[in-house]
């Protein structure tokens, strides 16, 4: 028999094994002879109450063994000799689609634009410290995708579209810590995740999958309407039936492609906006209601949101003890983005503070056609970077100051290097953005005091939300409706919105190209 219960436990507590053990005995009332496993399922933070305490959920074993949960690594097939499915990317969706195929009896053959995870620090050095973006290997384009320096973040609302616990679990067997199992918003860390995309790399090649890197795709080859091969910036050319495209939410050249193809894509809404960044001792107070974090409690998260003009004005990719971080994918534009080590122990705490924008909203203002969000991201990305020295020191006010309209005229220390410039961000985003924040910091702060306060400073610009375009695709076999063998996936695409999301959307999709290979091998025969 399996009983499951809930525990709360002061910070204090929760590595008390003997207090936990006679918490259990008295809560499940049998004796403690028979209670063969405690396997803790869920720990989250319940900070509601004035001091937090942990919500510890667990399965208690009566009479019974836990049965420990198959591997998924077992089930992976040797796909030497088997047949070759093309994808493009090795961000989560490009990885996750490899590794199903790997269960599948497919060949995975991964061609990514970037360099390797370890190799691609130089690049991130590069930008900031020197400023210098290289376009086809930053924080957004390289091994691992755009979650592999900005955060690790596991956390989605999308559990429609596959099982969660199948990509931890897979993440787990690489190298992830068990506690993303357990943890109510589970989080790796920009510094362990490195080693675990590796390893993610090596189970594909060792299984007899290939991935090649610095093998930026410009063209996609067909004939009679059906995927023929692909082209490489090096000129290399390889043939194949299927190719899975997932390239993230920056590969704009892929939305050119598309569009010059004539393959169907459309502009979409997406969110667009700033980054806050507060002292994490502030968030702290908010949050646990404490002048110092008590030992044992994480550096505290937030997620705040108003409705202001019929729009959400919300905040996106908290990350607490973090770090700001330049986000360009190419020389002449700022982007910022925010994200966590492991141990979250940075003094900073920072949150994308976005508003959304719809394709109705932006035909108002002059953008239309299928690059309407894509067009209007790029005119504020260049405003940003136009009004800086040609750096990518990001144009800033203190978080009052914004909401005033008055330009700081000194700024509160930050994480992010290469440093930041005072700026009219109230001038320098388009009006209806600018008030939109404005209208929403003021109604966040009613609920969250001290959110609005000239102790934190707000960074522009946070505009790679999610992909400003949609590539089609039917929503029956996930194909493109105007090219058979191809299959948009992931962020990019704009199928997904995270690691976890784009990883379930990789599996997904990788199912539906073993059933168009098995369909076009029956037309065969």
């Amino acid at each position: 028999m399996v009983q499951t219960i809930e525990l709360k436990l002061f910070p204090d507590q929760i590595y008390d094994e003997v207090l936990i053990k006679e918490l259990i005995v008295k809560k499940v009332k049998v004796p403690k002879e028979r209670i063969q496993d405690v396997i803790l399922r869920k720990r989250s933070v319940d900070a509601r109450s004035k001091r937090p305490v942990f919500i510890m959920r667990y399965d208690i074993y009566i009479d019974e063994k836990v049965k420990p949960l198959p591997s998924v690594m077992k089930d992976y097939q040797n796909v030497h000799d088997k047949e070759e499915v093309f994808i493009v990317g090795s961000g989560p969706a490009g990885y996750f689609a490899g590794l199903e195929c790997l269960l599948c009896g497919l060949k995975p053959i991964i061609f990514e634009r970037g360099k390797d995870v370890q190799t691609r620090r130089r690049d991130l050095r590069a930008i900031q410290q020197f400023g210098v973006v290289n376009p086809d290997s930053n924080y957004c384009f390289g091994e691992g995708g755009a979650g592999t320096y900005s955060d690790g973040k596991l956390y989605t609302r999308s559990h429609k579209r596959g099982k969660i616990e199948k990509v931890l679990h897979q993440l787990v067997e690489h190298g992830a810590p068990d506690d993303i199992l357990i943890d109510a918003h589970p989080h790796i860390g920009s510094n362990k995740l490195p080693l675990i995309i590796s390893s993610i790399r090596k189970t594909i090649e060792d299984h007899g999958g290939k991935v090649f890197f610095e093998k930026k795709v410009v063209d996609i080859l067909e004939e009679n309407n059906k995927m023929k091969g692909l082209v490489c910036e090096d000129g290399s050319l390889f043939t194949g039936k299927s190719l899975i495209l997932c390239t993230g939410h920056s590969a704009r050249d892929i939305f050119y492609l598309c569009k010059n193809k004539g393959w169907r894509i459309e502009a979409k809404d997406f969110a667009l906006g700033l980054r806050i960044e507060h002292s994490q001792k502030t968030i702290d107070s908010f949050q646990y209601h404490q002048k110092e974090r008590e030992e044992n409690l994480p550096a505290a998260s937030y997620a705040v949101v108003a409705q202001v003009q019929d729009k959400g004005v919300f905040s996106f990719c908290m990350c607490p003890g973090g770090l700001v971080v330049p986000a360009a994918t190419s020389p002449g534009e700022i982007v910022v983005n925010g994200m966590s080590l492991s141990r979250r122990d940075s003094p900073f705490a920072n949150s994308g503070f976005v508003t959304s924008v719809s394709v109705e909203e932006l035909k108002q203002h002059g953008y239309s056609g299928e690059f309407a969000s894509l067009d209007f991201q790029i005119s504020v990305e260049k405003k940003m970077f136009d009004f800086g020295e040609g750096s990518q020191k990001a144009p800033a006010q203190r978080v009052r100051d914004f909401v005033e309209g008055v330009i700081s005229p000194t700024l509160n220390p930050t994480s992010y290097i290469p440093g930041l410039i005072s700026a009219p961000l109230h001038q320098l985003l388009p009006d209806f953005i600018y008030k939109r924040l404005r209208m929403g910091l003021i109604e966040i702060d009613k609920k969250m005091k001290g959110y609005l306060t000239n102790e934190a400073n707000i960074i522009g610009v946070e505009s790679r939300t999610s992909s400003p375009i949609k590539i089609l695709r039917d929503e029956n076999t996930l194909m493109s409706p105007d090219l058979d063998g191809l299959f948009p996936c992931g962020e990019g695409a704009g199928y997904a919105g995270g690691i976890l999301s784009a990883a379930m959307d990789g599996q997904k999709v990788a199912g539906k190209v073993f059933d168009y290979l098995c369909s076009e091998a029956d037309n065969r025969y």
